[in-house]
């Protein structure tokens, strides 16, 4: 999972969005550096990273990707995910438009940043004001995140050669994705993620 697929599921199981987002900007415990809720928040994207990870339908996915570009796969398969929940959130959340759901989002997290990493708070500066989340669901915009990513961290390279691998299995990656999420969502609203 993605920035938006953590933010949606801690919003369904009311858990911190700040820790949900946070998480991979914090090492160790963070229960020794953070509030109860925000570190419990942190615990919880942690679970989900490693669950996700091992669900048969991501395991199915893998294989998906080219040899040279394997390793990343499970990268670039967490922001394809947030890509078809983007794409789908109409259906998936017709409570609430994405656009909505993002201004909420933004509204919880950006008075809670003082104190965060600097580099969270960059991030921040960028992903709300760029509305990344309601760009998401254009699958062109998957090429320009994950050349991005591609950018950022030079041993990653590969990362720009798998949008090549999400476009030739798109029917069966969004397939995938509507296999799990739905029984992400009912973990996440019976708190049990």
């Amino acid at each position: 999972m993605n920035f938006l697929a953590h933010l949606h599921l801690a919003h369904l199981a009311e858990s911190s969005l700040l820790g949900n987002l946070l998480a991979d900007f914090v090492r160790g415990n963070p229960h020794e550096q953070w509030p109860m809720p925000v570190a419990d928040g942190i615990l919880m994207h942690r679970r989900l990273d490693a669950m996700t990870d091992a669900l048969p339908e991501v395991q199915e996915a893998r294989p998906l990707f080219r040899p040279h570009t394997r390793r990343v796969a499970p990268i670039t398969l967490d922001v394809v995910w947030d890509h078809f929940l983007a794409r789908h959130w109409d259906q998936i959340c017709p409570e609430m438009t994405l656009a909505a759901f993002s201004r909420f989002a933004e509204q919880r997290v950006v008075p809670q940043l003082a104190g965060t990493p600097e580099s969270f708070q960059a991030l921040n500066a960028v992903m709300w004001r760029e509305r990344w989340f309601e760009h998401y669901a254009e699958p062109t915009r998957m090429a320009r995140v994950l050349n991005g990513m591609a950018q950022r961290r030079p041993r990653l390279a590969a990362l720009r050669d798998s949008y090549q691998d999400f476009t030739d299995h798109y029917a069966l990656l969004e397939t995938l994705f509507f296999r799990f999420y739905p029984r992400l969502m009912t973990l996440a609203r019976s708190k049990t993620l």
